[in-house]
């Protein structure tokens, strides 16, 4: 009985989503409402166990979707500000290695874990390196300066990530549509076969061009655009549009790319 309640649910669930993805009219109001609450700096304004994270509660919910279902051992962050992003991605590994150990029956030591966090931004700010390294997760967690797309970064990444059997890829830092297409040729081929790329701000592209006045990137110049010109050279990678039903709200429509 109750496997046949969890199939009907689960199709039921299944039939919901396929409905909000076809209603523009709810597409319309998650736009506008993104759209509005920038203005108030919405994702701004959360945290992670303490610290800060650039991130809507919609995508912090799918970010765990995802690590529950592909259960990598590495996450690969470009971007790191805070280090909200970084703590989230760490703690959720961290829950991959207590249910492992639950169905193991044994015992659990946090020290041991294998599973890594990598994050790479160009200007990490001494202050929030400090709160990263002092923070209960920090043994899980890996952090490079420099720019992602220098090639001696990339290739330091590469090295860190030899030997890992599930990655999983999340590129939120300069969102040119130049800069974040390098990203995707440098650390897509990191990716493993039913595991995440996820390109965060692909909305950049649905806003009004005067949201950012003060920054390289806008309508047309920007993550989607970066997203779907790799798409086109890249058959590996599909977009997952059933996230992007299922989220209605997020920074990254278009952007959870899945290597098939």
């Amino acid at each position: 009985m109750t496997k046949h309640l969890n199939i009907e649910f689960q199709k039921e669930v299944t039939d919901n989503i396929a409905k909000l993805g076809q209603s523009d009219h709810l597409k319309q109001l998650a736009n506008q409402f993104l759209i509005d609450s920038a203005k108030y700096k919405y994702s701004y304004n959360f945290s992670w166990l303490g610290r800060p994270i650039i991130q809507v509660p919609q995508d912090m919910a799918a970010l765990q979707e995802l690590v529950w279902q592909t259960r990598p051992d590495l996450i690969i962050e470009t971007g790191i500000a805070h280090g909200g992003s970084l703590i989230l991605s760490a703690s959720l590994l961290a829950l991959l290695d207590y249910t492992d150990a639950v169905e193991s029956g044994c015992s659990l030591d946090p020290s041991a874990s294998k599973r890594k966090v990598i994050g790479i931004d160009i200007d990490i700010r001494l202050h929030n390196r400090q709160a990263i390294e002092a923070h209960p997760m920090s043994h899980m967690i890996e952090m490079f300066e420099g720019s992602s797309t220098d090639e001696a970064i990339i290739q330091q990444v590469k090295e860190a990530a030899a030997g890992y059997q599930r990655v999983l890829v999340c590129l939120d830092s300069n969102h040119t549509h130049d800069h974040v297409l390098a990203e995707l040729e440098a650390y897509s081929p990191l990716v493993t076969s039913g595991s995440y790329c996820i390109v965060y701000d692909t909305v950049v592209d649905d806003m009004p061009g005067d949201m950012f006045p003060d920054r390289p990137w806008g309508p047309g110049d920007n993550p989607k655009t970066a997203v779907h010109q790799f798409i086109q050279h890249h058959p590996e990678f599909a977009i997952d549009k059933q996230m992007d039903a299922k989220l209605l709200i997020s920074v990254a429509p278009d952007g959870f790319l899945k290597r098939l």
